[in-house]
């Protein structure tokens, strides 16, 4: 181990030569045992058993990490893709101080990229920005022209923990239970050797990566100071090896940056370039990931107030205290009947900035008193053998504590805390805030005494996996941010805030405890009394179907399923406030396991129609056409080219994409503009709402605008309560009706549904409808699909009229000028009987023009809001 050179030999290790060294380090996978008759590595500082996975999983069959195998113990976070994992606490732990490739936790913001072995020795990177002698290097070069060096490091996911913020309120990402942490040795170059090669200019200040990795914004990106690459005590290095062994897939191969003593969103993996800057990065990954927000700063004020974003003061670099139990496990019993006088409770404790762990403490009186554990420094072995004069220690302790098992009897609880060399302690309290970073409270273990028998309980499970005192305490209306772990206090107050945490708004019913098995559930998934699920509980979706915007389609199309991620990602707190009140019990648990399996795709070669109702169809990006600056038309590929969309005109879809940092679900409504008989790709015209100093850009919008040629999108429908028939017939609610013209109205991308109808009217010689469409805009070039709705107008000779009116129209605009009100309305269109307004745009345009038309005599049922 130590360091491997042609220029330098380590005086600890046996005779080797660089080449040598390589070669061993870059060939396939080899075992433990076998590099032990290398003379690699000596018994004691062994890695634990090894054996890199053969197998792609049945889960990874159909996404694009089909190259990469993985062992089947890691518990995914985010579904089946991308792949975000952790290892079970105890598998975690009963690895030791390394842990093995396999069970190392991994995140991934999309697709790994697929490097063939053959091609490892040929990645290049390059360094460039401000350096006086930009460089492109291989793989190959860099082992030959540096020396190697192997070292331990502990890496953390800033999120390590999250699943107990989310408990508290729903923070911006998911939820990792306590083992988003892993300890290796990398073996590398130090980035500092490469950096100084490159010759910094004197303003040069950050150094930037950026990753392989193709992703919905961009490459992945984020930043360190120069002056920590260029501090050897930082220990900052590029490397290609990972317990001897060359990088997993999952893991950054064949090249990674290892930023020890950060957080792990700082160690860019399948690095590809190194950029020196005067300024942080300005990468969309480090501007909107791995930051903590003022706790006060909600999801809503984080979405819209771009300026909590860029201030770099609230960028996360090193880590904080931590640590958690491992034994006594979530579920553990221990009988006090014949059992043993004492318990030897078991954990982890790291801090960062180089900063070692100098005391771990336990209480069994909720913080009235402490015990000293026994804290193992594994590095140290590391350490005095090739590094002794490095005193920084970038890796996790692992700690003791023998306990008398009649006082884990009389316990309520068992906790811990870590101090670090810089006296920084674990605090009580939780600090929540919108991206649930950094996440390092006491950790609590609740102990029941339960007869003869105590059981313990952790805090939480990672994932979607049930369990854990602080879900039982939620449930049942305890105020988990109150400060006594959810424990109701005389004199604490209903409040809608506790420690400046705004509580979610509460969607289920109070009191009502009713478990519901997948069988009852089931029961609901056909007729007119459709159940459905969302956060594992269940309601009846039954009085929406005449009512609900999306039509009675989009409540029966998620009955007996779980709509978690349409319901969360459109609607807004007063529809989720009024869930209680449909709210007919909890999904039990194993009903939730079979409803949190990965979700199987709609496969949709061999069909005649790709949209499903009830199942996910994936479309790959065609195409993108520059409509105007902010204004795309993105075209998707079906399965095969004679499959049809299956979209009835009048009707929308919904387009689902995970958010790159947080994987939540991003999902929208829209309506396609190509024609709803068209073959093998659909084209959806989008509106991008790009960010600017005085507000965040949309979420979906400039996500989808940032998606590489052949990205994968998800698609569900039909949905919608409006249907036009052909030739004066529609249906509203799948009731049909008569009506004898339209007076269609819209706004920016609000046209597509108008101009889907229109359309089909103007198509149609046999058509007597009339149609007048009313478009307002603030400029002209807001104005969408102009010369098609003309020619549109010419086509239906005479019965299609199209006015344009702009708020803010210039000087050579020949137009109508200002909004849509009465007055304009009534002049171009004065109301009868037999006609339908048909809206869609801005909901303030919207409001405005409903409040119109009422004055012009139409009545609601007149009136359909797309």
């Amino acid at each position: 181990m130590g360091v491997h050179s042609k220029h330098q030999q380590s005086a600890i290790d046996p005779p080797v030569s660089f080449e040598s060294s390589a070669q061993t380090s870059l060939r396939s996978d080899t075992s433990p045992a076998e590099r032990d008759e290398e003379g690699d590595r000596e018994g004691p500082l062994v890695p634990p058993p090894s054996r890199a996975p053969t197998t792609i999983l049945a889960l990874d069959k159909n996404t694009p990490d089909a190259h990469v195998p993985r062992d089947p113990r890691l518990i995914r976070l985010t579904g089946t893709h991308p792949f975000n994992c952790e290892a079970p606490l105890t598998a975690l732990m009963r690895e030791g101080f390394l842990t093995s490739p396999e069970l190392f936790f991994v995140r991934n913001h999309g697709p790994v990229p697929h490097v063939p072995d053959a091609a490892i020795l040929d990645w290049e990177f390059t360094v460039d920005g401000l350096v006086d002698a930009p460089l492109r290097l291989t793989l190959r070069a860099l082992l030959a022209e540096h020396e190697v060096h192997t070292y331990p490091i502990t890496l953390v996911c800033a999120g390590n923990r999250r699943k107990e913020q989310n408990q508290v309120r729903k923070s911006n990402g998911f939820s990792w239970g306590p083992a988003g942490v892993s300890t290796a040795l990398f073996t590398g170059v130090a980035m500092a050797d490469v950096i100084r090669r490159a010759r910094p200019q004197n303003r040069a200040r950050y150094v930037c990566m950026e990753g392989a990795d193709t992703l919905p914004n961009g490459h992945y990106g984020t930043c360190v100071k120069l002056s920590w690459v260029l501090d050897p005590n930082r220990g900052i290095m590029l490397a290609h090896e990972m317990n001897f062994q060359r990088l997993r897939p999952d893991h950054g191969r064949p090249l990674r940056a290892v930023i020890p003593g950060q957080i792990g969103g700082r160690s860019v993996k399948w690095l590809k370039r190194l950029i020196v800057t005067d300024a942080p990065s300005d990468n969309w990954y480090h501007i909107y990931d791995n930051r903590v927000l003022p706790t006060m700063v909600s999801p809503d004020v984080a979405a819209n107030e771009p300026k909590w974003w860029t201030d770099e003061r609230y960028a996360i670099y090193d880590l904080s205290p931590n640590s958690a139990i491992a034994s006594p496990a979530h579920g553990e019993t221990l009988s006090l009947v014949g059992a043993a006088e004492s318990y030897c409770a078991k954990g982890y404790a790291y801090s960062g900035g180089g900063r070692r762990v100098t005391r771990v403490e336990v209480s069994l009186d909720q913080g009235g008193t402490w015990r000293l554990a026994t804290v193992n420094y594994d590095e140290d072995k590391y350490r005095e053998r090739d590094f002794h004069w490095r005193d920084t220690s970038f890796c996790w302790c692992l700690w003791t504590i023998d306990l008398p098992v009649q006082d884990i009897a009389a316990a309520k609880d068992l906790m811990v805390r870590c101090m670090d060399e810089g006296m920084c302690a674990q605090p009580r309290d939780m600090y929540w805030n919108v991206l649930g970073m950094m996440n390092n409270p006491w950790f609590r273990v609740a102990v029941h005494k339960e007869g003869d028998l105590v059981r313990f309980e952790h805090p939480t499970q990672p994932a979607l996996m049930p369990g854990g005192w602080m879900e039982r305490v939620k449930k049942a209306g305890g105020n988990l941010a109150n400060g006594f772990w959810g424990e109701r206090k005389a004199d604490e107050e209903a409040t809608g805030q506790v420690n400046g945490v705004v509580k979610e708004v509460r969607m289920t019913k109070r009191g009502l405890d009713r478990d519901i098995t997948i069988e009852e559930l089931q029961q609901h998934e056909e007729g007119t009394s459709p159940w459905f699920v969302v956060n594992g509980e269940v309601y009846d979706g039954t009085e929406f179907l005449q009512e609900h915007p999306g039509g009675a389609q989009s409540i029966l199309g998620a009955a007996a399923a779980d709509a978690t991620d349409e319901f969360m990602a459109i609607h807004s707190e007063i529809a989720k406030a009024m869930m209680p009140d449909y709210h007919v019990g909890s999904l039990n648990d194993a009903g939730k396991k079979m409803l949190g399996a990965p979700q199987k795709y709609a496969q949709g070669y061999g069909q005649e129609v790709f949209l499903q109702p009830r199942t996910w169809s994936v479309g790959r990006l065609y195409a993108k056409t520059k409509i105007s600056w902010d204004t795309r038309i993105f075209t998707y590929k079906l399965d095969h080219e004679e499959q049809i969309l299956g979209l009835r005109t009048g009707q929308h879809l919904m387009i689902r994409l995970r958010d790159p940092v947080s994987r939540e679900a991003i999902v929208r409504p829209y309506t396609p503009l190509s024609e709803t008989d068209k073959k093998g790709f659909v084209d959806v015209l989008i509106k991008v709402y790009f960010g600017g100093e005085t507000r965040k850009g949309g979420r979906m919008s400039t996500a989808m605008d940032s998606l590489p040629m052949g990205h994968e999108v998800e698609f569900k429908g039909p949905i919608g309560k409006f249907e036009y028939h052909g030739r004066g017939e529609y249906s509203l609610n799948g009731t049909k009706k008569p009506v004898k013209s339209f007076l269609m109205i819209c706004g920016g991308s609000g046209v597509t549904p108008i101009y889907q109808v229109f359309r089909e009217i103007m198509h149609d010689r046999q058509d007597s409808t009339t149609c007048v469409l009313l478009d307002c805009n603030r400029l002209e070039e807001d104005t969408l699909c102009q010369e098609s709705l003309d020619a549109l107008a010419l086509e239906g000779q005479g019965k299609g009229t199209v006015f344009y009116t702009l708020t803010k129209g210039g000087e050579m605009w020949k137009g109508l000028r200002g909004r849509i009100n009465k007055e304009l309305i009534e002049e171009h269109f004065p109301h009868h009987e037999e006609a339908v307004a048909l809206l869609c745009g801005p909901e303030g345009m919207v409001e405005s023009v409903r409040g119109a038309l009422r004055e012009n005599g139409w009545r609601t049922e007149q009136v359909v809001i797309f």
